[in-house]
């Protein structure tokens, strides 16, 4: 196989065990609170990120760094996966899952505009009218088509979905100022963040025995969404001649998901979130194309 060839397998197989795990939330959900499929999924994905680095005998830098990140890999475990797959995974306990993963993927756009605010860079008409598309995709999704009667099926799940959009965008942000390895700060970000959701649940009263199905969830949405499919990703985009070719093949993840949500779950597939989902990667394609760049807001 090329090099090239090689990053697509990568990447291929990024997105397909990425496009498994809206369903693997919503089976794991019922035999799980969302904290505890937090704490359960946290745990196996830690146990994955140091099966990776003791095979890549990388584990001395990994405690050594521990002691010389601590503040910042507290500060980013507490954003991912504490506070971000919380809510993520109340979204999910109140929406259908094939509500909750579409509107999720509005977090690239949502990185655009809050990179304005924290990181000082201009925000243009395309992404405004990017934007404009892919919220209104999401009112389709969250109201179920009814969006002049602006009726919404389930208004908590919408703002759980939108706040995960923001957390998971800011901590991409807060990631470019982050000089570590990404297998290594990962480990090392939920190495902090351990103690923070068992403390949760300990406070919350979630801490008591749970139907090993739960577990079995929770380990495969650790161990494959939050562990391995990351490295099988950044593999590909560290392969490919052209990140583009390799960023283009998420667009794959929404329909895949869906499919599975269906077949799996036996959710029937709404027109509205098919419509919502739509203008959401119609947004999204908008904001790639080559319009110019006309600004509307430049930052001082």
């Amino acid at each position: 196989m090329t090099r090239q060839s090689r990053a697509y397998a990568f990447g291929l197989a990024a997105v397909l065990a990425w496009s498994t795990v809206a369903t693997a939330f919503k089976i794991s959900l019922q035999h799980l609170s969302p904290a505890q499929l937090v704490l359960y999924a946290s745990a196996a994905s830690l146990i994955a990120l140091l099966a990776i680095l003791a095979c890549q005998r990388r584990l001395g830098d990994y405690a050594s760094g521990l002691v010389r990140h601590w503040r910042r890999s507290l500060t980013l475990g507490a954003i991912n996966p504490f506070v971000y797959y919380l809510i993520l995974f109340q979204a999910y306990a109140l929406l259908p899952a094939q509500e909750a993963q579409a509107i999720n993927y509005t977090w690239a756009l949502t990185m655009t505009l809050l990179a304005v605010p924290l990181l000082r860079q201009a925000l243009t008409v395309r992404d405004a009218l990017a934007a404009l598309v892919c919220y209104l995709g999401v009112l389709v999704i969250g109201t179920r088509g009814n969006v002049l009667g602006m009726s919404f099926s389930n208004a908590h799940g919408v703002v759980f979905a939108l706040a995960s959009t923001v957390l998971w965008a800011c901590y991409w942000i807060f990631n470019t100022r982050d000089t570590r390895e990404p297998v290594l700060a990962l480990a090392q970000n939920f190495s902090f963040a351990l103690p923070m959701i068992l403390l949760w649940c300990a406070f919350t009263d979630q801490l008591h025995p749970v139907a090993w199905q739960g577990i079995a969830g929770a380990a495969y949405v650790g161990a494959l969404e939050m562990g391995f499919t990351f490295v099988l990703w950044l593999t590909a985009m560290k392969l490919t001649d052209s990140t583009a070719k390799i960023a283009n093949l998420i667009f794959l993840s929404p329909i895949l998901s869906l499919a599975l949500i269906h077949l799996i779950i036996g959710e029937p597939i709404y027109i509205s979130t098919l419509a919502g989902l739509a203008l959401i990667l119609g947004g999204l394609t908008l904001q790639k194309l080559p319009l110019g760049r006309a600004t509307l807001i430049r930052p001082r």
